[in-house]
């Protein structure tokens, strides 16, 4: 903030002791000076209420909360109107121990948070998972615990097959296959979860029905070069997100990277000397690739001007606004989506960039099995399904329907 003491915007109540250390830390992550007075004000008006209503910081949980916001909107303000609004003030309170945990949080969570933070920790010490991935299955089970939930006790003993087949049967219409495919793996895996901490008699895993699903029946849909060539037109280079979303978009489109990779992306994983990059895979598992001159040097321009000397954390690419934390693998497909629109492309994943990726190193003669090294697959019939793209060979295979021309 140029040196300059931030304000507390007047602020009186039971928040007055902590708004020089919230706004010192929003001007720490990156806040320009407008925007911490705009926090601060906010924070100012909410300690306002907290004094009128004879509440503390500690009385911040979520349904005060909504309970302050509904009193500004009745009240016609017209900005910072959800709690959304609060998420840095929030944040800056827990690190100090005033304010109370989110409901996601062990304390206080009631009997749904303890059971799902035993299955936390079933699925880190009994099955090696990533925070990722145990994080995704405790998401998607969550429902089907909170259904079991009668008054204040959690009912689990009387649980039943037919209960486990409505669950998997009202989120079908809700959910696309492959969301739907994800949510009965973690449900199998709660379920045998439950048996062994002695919740269940029997596991009630042959009660979960299957989704139908048949392996390479799909057709990868990979961009032309023409199009890749426009999404990374699209990007200004003199600026500092066009430079950041060039780097990203050349790692994707070139290297195959998945998104999550590409945002877990660190510093010292780019290997300049030696030419090469270390890659964050699935399960924890680390890579290291050729890093081609194109694609370093648009990551170099980047690293040099285009990423914020105030960034948080080590990882390459960050948020070009406060606060400048890595970009989620969210963001980073977002990045992609972006670049589609601008350049007329439409709506384009960043998974099809993968796609992209292989579909090129096909036609330029790799194969197979040289793809999947790249691409990283485990098994070589993961990357078969780019076979289907080579057409020319498989014209060669292909026999004449009978009656007819083929």
């Amino acid at each position: 903030m140029g040196g300059t003491r931030p304000r507390r915007a007047g602020m009186v109540g039971p928040l007055e002791p902590h708004g020089l250390r919230f706004a010192t830390e929003l001007a720490r992550r990156g806040y320009t000076p407008s925007s911490v007075e705009l926090h601060v004000r906010l924070a100012a008006h909410l300690s306002a209420w907290l004094d009128r209503e004879d509440l503390g910081p500690g009385d911040l949980a979520p349904d005060v909360v909504e309970r302050y916001f509904a009193a500004r909107r009745a009240a016609g303000c017209a900005s910072h109107r959800t709690s959304a609004s609060l998420r840095p003030l929030l944040a800056c309170l827990r690190s100090v121990g005033v304010a109370p945990e989110p409901a996601g949080s062990v304390a206080g969570g009631g009997p749904v948070e303890a059971l799902l933070e035993r299955y936390r920790r079933y699925l880190q010490v009994e099955r090696c998972l990533v925070s990722v991935t145990i994080e995704g299955y405790v998401c998607r089970v969550r429902p089907f615990v909170e259904r079991r939930v009668v008054g204040t006790e959690l009912r689990l003993e009387s649980l039943t097959a037919g209960d486990v087949v409505a669950f998997v049967l009202a989120e079908r219409p809700r959910r696309s296959r492959g969301s739907v495919k994800l949510t009965v793996t973690a449900l199998r895996s709660l379920l045998r979860f439950l048996h062994v901490d002695g919740a269940l008699d029997e596991p009630l895993t042959r009660a979960v029905p299957s989704v139908a699903h048949w392996r390479l029946a799909g057709l990868p849909q990979p961009l032309e070069q023409g199009e890749v060539n426009r999404l990374l037109a699209s990007c200004r280079l003199d600026t500092e997100v066009g430079r950041r979303d060039f780097a990203i978009l050349k790692l994707l489109a070139r290297l195959g990277l998945r998104a999550g990779e590409v945002a877990r992306l660190r510093l010292e994983d780019i290997d300049w000397r030696a030419g090469e990059i270390r890659i964050h895979g699935k399960g924890g598992r680390q890579d290291r690739l050729p890093l081609p001159a194109d694609i370093g040097e648009a990551v170099a321009k980047y690293l040099r001007a285009g990423r914020p000397r105030d960034a948080i954390g080590r990882c390459v690419f960050v948020r070009a606004i406060a606060p400048r934390e890595p970009l989620t693998p969210r963001a980073v497909t977002k990045v992609v989506i972006r670049a589609g629109a601008r350049a007329g492309v439409g709506q384009v994943a960043a998974h099809r960039l993968r796609h992209t990726a292989a579909t090129d190193m096909l036609r330029a003669g790799a194969s197979l099995p040289e793809i999947g090294q790249v691409l990283r697959h485990q098994q070589i019939s993961t990357t078969a399904i780019y076979a289907k793209v080579d057409r020319e060979p498989l014209r060669e295979l292909a026999r004449p329907w009978p009656g007819g021309a083929a």
